[in-house]
């Protein structure tokens, strides 16, 4: 969320708006097809697409001088004391015949699920903000390179349009690794414009399905906003992800705040032997687009994930809490809900039945 406030403030000047026309990472506006092919979906009102709850922010225009000043000169602890380390990919091991996943941090997760390769939210870059001045780095160094390491991918799928999971150099060097997008509706205008060709892109609405091989893959609600620049706010849809095959179910929750969609969630699809759960970057002023810690462990049990593993955290300080307050609460409370929880190291390989819960955080 404070990247959407550092990008506000930046681009108000007419230098910042030339910016937005010139440089590739702020992505395709949106055709006039575009917006007819928009205004199709049930979840799309008044030229912008809607949640299902009424959603609000507490940021204002007056407001965001006094933010930005609390970013910059926040608490100490809102970033690890030394680089966090990735370990990078054992293939071998990671092609072992049985399913798993690999977590890099903040929701960059890579699937080997029924003999498939799917990267989610494909984020390596070294900063989840386009604006140079106004940077926020990543916890790791040289992350982009982990790039180089991964399989050929069967499959790419992307929640939303937002910088922290929709990275231009990630893209760039992922299109040759993969012939499939399978992303929220509105995004394709951003990889059409970076190269990727239409034909390897497919949209999707909320409860949308398609199959790849033996999986069912389906586009799920969440309470979230889109957009990269000034003028394409909430011009794209968000998500989350259902990945169900015979004999694994993984649900995605993409970003967002707490609703009754993971209850519906959960009938529709459940039970799910992993879910992802959104977990980080949450502040009072924009509670109902981040969900808190413990809302979080709430939502798992609601979605009847039966092992959560909590993401968007890890990687980047895009809030005001310490680095470590999305696990360590969410630990703790999962402990006393009886809800399993898996915390990985970033880049562990974590096979099903294998999942790690030691708390390497505590450096």
């Amino acid at each position: 969320m404070i990247t959407s406030i550092l990008i506000l403030l930046a681009l108000t000047v007419p230098a910042g708006i030339l910016y937005t026309r010139k440089s590739p990472q702020f992505g395709g506006r949106p055709s006039s097809e575009d917006l007819d092919r928009y205004s199709r979906s049930p979840q799309w009102k008044d030229g912008v697409f809607l949640n299902r709850s009424l959603t609000t922010m507490d940021v204002s225009l007056w407001s965001m001088p006094g933010l930005l000043k609390e970013f910059l000169s926040g608490r100490k602890n809102r970033q690890p004391p030394e680089p966090l380390i990735i370990e990078r990919l054992d293939s071998d091991q990671f092609h072992d015949g049985k399913d798993k996943f690999i977590w890099y941090g903040h929701s960059t997760v890579l699937f080997r699920v029924s003999g498939k390769n799917i990267l989610v939210d494909p984020m390596f870059g070294p900063d989840a903000s386009p604006i140079g001045p106004l940077r926020t780095p990543r916890f790791s160094k040289s992350s982009l390179d982990l790039i180089d390491d991964l399989p050929q991918l069967d499959l790419i799928l992307l929640t939303h349009d937002h910088y922290d999971h929709l990275d231009y150099a990630s893209i760039q060097k992922l299109k040759n690794k993969t012939s499939e997008f399978w992303v929220a509706l509105g995004l394709k205008r951003h990889l059409d414009k970076w190269g990727v060709p239409k034909d390897q892109i497919k949209e999707f609405d909320w409860w949308e399905e398609s199959q790849l091989g033996a999986l069912r893959i389906v586009f799920t609600p969440s309470r979230h906003f889109s957009g990269r620049g000034l003028f394409d706010r909430s011009k794209s849809l968000w998500g989350g992800w259902g990945i169900i095959s015979e004999n694994r179910k993984i649900y995605w929750s993409g970003d967002g705040g707490y609703d009754s969609h993971f209850s519906e969630i959960g009938a529709k699809y459940g039970p799910f032997d992993w879910g992802f759960m959104e977990c980080g970057q949450y502040n009072e002023k924009w509670h109902q687009i981040h969900m808190y810690p413990e809302e979080a462990v709430l939502a798992s049990q609601e979605a009847l994930v039966k092992t959560a593993v909590p993401v968007h955290w890890g990687a980047f300080s895009l809030a005001l809490h310490d680095w470590t307050d999305p696990i360590v609460r969410f630990s703790g409370e999962a402990s006393e809900k009886k809800l399993k929880g898996c915390y990985p190291r970033l880049g562990q390989i974590v096979t099903v039945g294998k999942e790690p819960s030691e708390p390497w955080w505590e450096l």
